[in-house]
């Protein structure tokens, strides 16, 4: 892929509405010591340790991180997970994984191709607000050796369930943002409720234990238009066949390059 471009005013819009939560009310600060995850539950995203497997969206270049993904555990070793709502066609995409403000260029993977579901192909549908993304260097290697191993896929949570979400407020630079709660639903949509997951953590995975993604901040409202309040699209059959598709490799889906929150 070519050298990054600009991100075009009309794009830049699009994800910045899309992702989860207003814009952060603070800049993001530079990388200090960072807390650890506490064991109890916690109601209000805080800066903590960065997992590695769990990285930055970049939408347009390297400067400009827009939404939040993770590592998948695959044969390939080179497969990452997001919202289908950070993604749009035509836009040079990159992924981090750990993102630090000391990351540098070989830290950044290209997104080569994206697979989706018919369903948000076809008419941005919220039940299906996830992708799965094939991802490359110009250094080589697998991303998923890059940062140990990777996250396994798993189904939306039942309600009670304890998830852990890391992701990244929209921006340049800053730390890792980390919130452990337990799930709740809104209708068909499982439920997170944890302060702080502001815009920017679109895509952050939800994972139950030390290595099931359960979910992604997305699905209704691109994740919700309350900081205090997260969803997912449910994840079941229809995740895991774009996973499949995605594991036999060929040529992915073209992203739609207009979204609305509904916020």
């Amino acid at each position: 892929m070519s050298i990054a471009r600009r991100l075009p005013a009309a794009v830049l819009t699009v994800l910045v509405a899309a992702c989860s939560g207003p814009a952060p009310t603070r800049a993001p600060t530079a990388v200090g010591p960072a807390a650890e995850a506490s064991p109890s539950d916690e109601s209000t995203a805080e800066e903590i340790a960065p997992d590695p497997r769990i990285g930055a969206v970049f939408a347009g270049g390297q400067t400009l991180h827009v939404c939040s993904g993770s590592v998948l555990d695959t044969p390939a070793g080179d497969l990452i997970l997001t919202a289908a709502h950070c993604l749009a066609d035509g836009v040079d995409t990159y992924f981090v994984p750990g993102f630090a403000d000391d990351s540098g260029a070989d830290d950044f993977w290209t997104v080569d191709e994206v697979y989706l579901d018919p369903r948000w192909v076809e008419g941005r549908d919220p039940l299906v607000d996830f992708a799965i993304a094939r991802v490359s260097r110009d250094g080589g290697g697998r991303i998923e050796d890059r940062v140990g191993t990777g996250l396994s896929l798993g189904e939306a949570p039942p309600t009670g369930t304890e998830v852990t979400v890391h992701g990244y407020a929209f921006g340049v630079g800053g730390d890792q943002l980390g919130c452990r709660a337990h799930t709740t639903m809104h209708g068909v949509f499982p439920e997170l409720p944890c302060a702080g997951l502001v815009a920017g953590t679109s895509g952050s995975p939800w994972v139950a234990g030390s290595a099931t993604v359960t979910g992604v901040v997305g699905g209704l409202e691109g994740g919700g238009c309350d900081e205090n309040v997260s969803y997912s699209a449910p994840f079941d059959s229809r995740v895991r066949q774009v996973l499949a598709r995605a594991e036999q490799g060929g040529h992915g889906d073209t992203a739609p390059t207009v979204f609305d929150d509904d916020c």
